[in-house]
This record gives C-alpha cells, sequence and structure tokens, in this order.
C-alpha cells in the first residue's frame, strides 16, 4: 500500500513525538533515581551519625566504669597501707602548711627586689644602637 508524503510526514512527526516523551520520561526517571539516592545516602549518613554518638555514649560509660573500679582499687590499697590514714594524712598536711610559711616568708623577703628588678627594667633605656643592628641596616639599605 502506498502512502502519501503527507501520510508520511504524520508518521515520522508521531515517531518523534513519542521518542521525545519517552526520552522526557526517561529523563524524569532519571531525576527522580537521583532524588532518591540522595536521600538515602542522607539517611545513611544521619544513621552513621547516630551510630557514632551510641558508641561514643558506650565507651564513656565504660570509661566512668572503669575509672571507678580503679578509684575504688586505690583507695582500698591507701587503706591497707596507711591503716587508718590519719597520721599520714596529718604529717602531709603539717609539711604542706611548714612549706607554705616558708614560701611565705621567701615571699616577704623578695618581693621588694623583684618590684625593684622590674622598675630598673622598664625605667632605665639604652640609647645605644648594638652593632649588629647597624650592620644589618647598612647591608639592608646599601650603606657604607
Amino acid at each position: 500500500k502506498r502512502t502519501t508524503p503527507h501520510a508520511r510526514a504524520s508518521i515520522v512527526v508521531a515517531a518523534v513525538a513519542t521518542i521525545k516523551m519517552s526520552n522526557q520520561s526517561g529523563i524524569q526517571e532519571l531525576m527522580a533515581a537521583e532524588t532518591r539516592a540522595s536521600q538515602i545516602v542522607a539517611e545513611a549518613r544521619m544513621a552513621r551519625g547516630d551510630r557514632m554518638k551510641q558508641a561514643k555514649t558506650d565507651a564513656q560509660e565504660l570509661i566512668d566504669a572503669y575509672r571507678a573500679e580503679k578509684q575504688e582499687e586505690f583507695n582500698n590499697r591507701v587503706l591497707a597501707a596507711g591503716g587508718s590514714g590519719g597520721s599520714a594524712s596529718a604529717k602531709l598536711q603539717a609539711e604542706t602548711n611548714n612549706e607554705i610559711q616558708i614560701m611565705q616568708g621567701q615571699f616577704q623577703r623578695n618581693a621588694q627586689k623583684a618590684v625593684d628588678v622590674l622598675l630598673s627594667k622598664c625605667c632605665e633605656v639604652s640609647l645605644e644602637v648594638p652593632s649588629a643592628r647597624v650592620r644589618s641596616t647598612q647591608k639592608q639599605y646599601g650603606g657604607q
């Protein structure tokens, strides 16, 4: 059966329209797939963040339990080694107080000396230019 040129053109136009529609729907499908993939990645990142937070919380709980256990062991050893611990504690406190008194006495004796040194360094200004600075400046600016 023979077709007229007009009929053939109509068939070609219909075919092109069908291809365009299928391409358009293909592009829409790709865009939808890309959107879904982005959502999946975002959900995976959020889930990973939640897992990391949970792992951090669990690790902190383990650390706290271990620290408490070791503190208890330490306290038991201190009590076992020092008996009641009262005499050792009193001796340590007396030594600490004695050292504090010594340091306060040193401070009282040396406070004015420290103030004098600071004032002398602040108020005494040397106007002499170091020879190294003179040579450096001469090199930099080409002086003789």
